[in-house]
């Protein structure tokens, strides 16, 4: 692997590469404008609401309807459940409104107070069929509050079609770049039986087309098909590569301490089984979601937590599973391998890139919740595609592939051929620091030579 040929200067020249292609991706999601088109209205207190969206396009992908009640007091605690009633049209481009539901909905939602009460979602629509939606909302107990209701104020929430221009650009860029790194990758492996490959190197010859697809090459569907369909495959893509992540992860910490054959029922069995339980639990919220928003527009499954409380439990309990095997399988790794310098090379660049890259998968989630929506969209999927072309660069076979995959990716012959003295940072070549066994290498071409 080319890990190995890499100096200390190259390994901060990746870092830095790696670092500098992220930073650009979070400044444009920073220069660029928001997602979140806005418009309020503000309506009297009466029986029906009558709300008319602002006029929509595919590029607005999907719809909101929110309000915040407003009281004549602001110093006010308050929570109490309120019964809401709503019915959504669809507008042609004739002007008729044809039926988007044939049924009125009804649904419960907590009115919580605290010096400004909290918004409360009415309808979210997630594909739009129509260009434009009038919506009938009404409140059967806000008459019953002690306190005077002065208005109520009503918001439509949309995606900007300047920010679904930019994100169909932006997955296109990542299609391409990512169909370039797998072909290059596949060729640069393609003089190598796979039994000679490294774990990591037959892990990244499925990463990477699975990247393809979380990149979502059928993306732009959704701008020309009316239909759920295709937000729905995007999502199945997202889950199926983030889960083949996770057990990537499982299997390269457990597997680089297990050298040879790796049974399928005791290797393999419990990882796919953790992994797989992950991957189930998201695409059955996923398609669960999906499939009541379509029948019923005030369906949201965060609200409507009664439903989700079995599937909430069950995944925290097998996320934390997945957490604690995982810290197990790294400490082990550490712990036996810290002496064979080879390997806890590849333990160290591993860990390092993927602690690097969780750090900042929290950060992009803060930015989410702090509604900064195009920095975190374009960071995380920057940062998830970076991440495996740094794997990809670092693992490719490097020109001395042939003698490193016969000594070095063996912890055995790691330890056999190579002292302290020769790993990268202590040795005394000083002007190639990280060339490991150089020396070692000339004697076996010259012993070899005179045989």
């Amino acid at each position: 692997m080319r890990l190995y040929t890499l100096s200390k200067r190259h390994f901060v020249l990746v870092f830095v590469v790696f670092f500098v292609c992220f930073g650009l991706t979070v400044f444009i999601g920073i220069a660029g404008k928001d997602v979140v088109f806005l418009k309020d209205y503000s309506s009297c207190r009466l029986c029906w609401y009558l709300q008319i969206s602002p006029p929509l396009s595919t590029y607005n992908q999907q719809l909101w309807l929110t309000c915040v009640v407003e009281l004549d007091q602001h110093d006010v605690s308050l929570k109490k459940n309120v019964t809401m009633t709503v019915k959504v049209l669809g507008v042609v481009k004739d002007g008729s409104t044809p039926y988007v539901n044939n049924q009125v909905h009804n649904r419960t939602r907590l009115l919580s107070c605290a010096q400004k009460c909290s918004e409360i979602i009415v309808a979210h629509l997630g594909y739009l069929n129509y260009t434009q939606y009038n919506v009938f909302v009404s409140f059967e107990d806000l008459n019953k509050l002690t306190y005077t209701i002065q208005n109520i104020t009503f918001t439509w929430k949309t995606y900007n079609p300047t920010f679904s221009q930019v994100e169909i650009w932006f997955r296109f860029v990542f299609v391409v770049l990512t169909f370039m790194v797998t072909c290059l990758f596949a060729h640069s492996l393609r003089k190598f039986s796979m039994r000679d490959w490294g774990i990591e190197q037959k892990w990244m010859s499925i990463l990477l087309p699975l990247l393809l697809l979380y990149n979502d090459p059928f993306f732009p569907l959704s701008f020309l098909v009316n239909s759920w369909f295709p937000g729905m495959l995007d999502d199945l893509f997202q889950s199926l590569f983030l889960c083949a992540l996770l057990l990537f992860w499982l299997c390269v910490y457990h597997g680089i301490r297990v050298q040879g054959e790796r049974k399928c029922l005791t290797f393999y069995l419990p990882k796919f089984f953790i992994v797989g339980l992950l991957w189930l639990a998201s695409v059955t919220l996923g398609i669960w979601q999906t499939v009541n928003e379509v029948h019923d527009p005030t369906y949201q499954y965060r609200v409507d937590t009664g439903n989700f409380q079995g599937m909430k439990i069950f995944f925290l309990v097998v996320a934390t599973t997945y957490i604690l095997y995982l810290l197990f399988l790294i400490v082990r790794a550490c712990s036996e391998l810290r002496n064979m310098p080879y390997v806890d090379l590849r333990l160290k660049f591993l860990t390092a890139l993927t602690f690097v890259v969780n750090i900042l998968s929290i950060e992009a989630a803060y930015l989410w919740f702090g509604s900064c929506f195009q920095t975190e969209f374009l960071s995380f999927y920057g940062l998830l595609n970076f991440y495996l072309y740094t794997l990809a660069f670092v693992y490719s076979p490097s020109k001395n592939a042939l003698y490193e995959s016969q000594l070095k990716d063996n912890p055995a012959f790691s330890m056999l051929n190579d002292s302290d003295d020769d790993v990268i940072y202590g040795s005394d070549y000083e002007e190639m620091p990280l060339q490991n066994g150089q020396a070692i290498r000339a004697k076996y071409k010259e012993e070899s030579d005179s045989d």
